[in-house]
């Protein structure tokens, strides 16, 4: 069984950085691409960040280039997302997602196939 834990949200103020955690089980961590999602009351959820471990490719929306950064670690089989420069806006919940198809077919796509509980991430102003 696919799971997908994620940890580490939480209030921070503007201008702070914290670091989501996504734990992971029941796959082949290296064979997925995995990424980070959000979803702000009352808004669509939205991608975020991307990444295959077994390649190291990454991809960013642009809205977040160079405020965040998606890493992983394989043997742990975690994803990581850093995010620094926090803004209000930033609040909202964040889900970690897992999909077995190649980096360059999902990346960018809201239909991912696994998905965590998600964690809350709220940023004072």
């Amino acid at each position: 069984e696919v799971q997908l834990v994620e940890s580490g949200g939480g209030l921070v103020q503007a201008g702070g950085s914290l670091r989501l955690s996504c734990a992971a089980s029941g796959f082949t961590f290296d064979r997925y691409t995995l990424g980070w999602y959000r979803q702000a009351p009352g808004q669509k959820r939205e991608g975020l960040a991307w990444i295959s471990p077994r390649y190291g490719r990454t991809d960013y929306i642009n809205s977040v280039k160079g405020r965040f950064t998606i890493s992983s670690d394989s043997a742990e089989k975690v994803v990581y997302l850093e995010m620094t420069e926090l803004k209000p806006e930033d609040t909202a919940v964040y889900f970690c997602a897992a999909d077995p198809n190649p980096f360059w077919m999902v990346v960018g796509i809201d239909e991912f196939h696994h998905w965590g509980q998600g964690i809350q991430v709220t940023v004072s102003s």
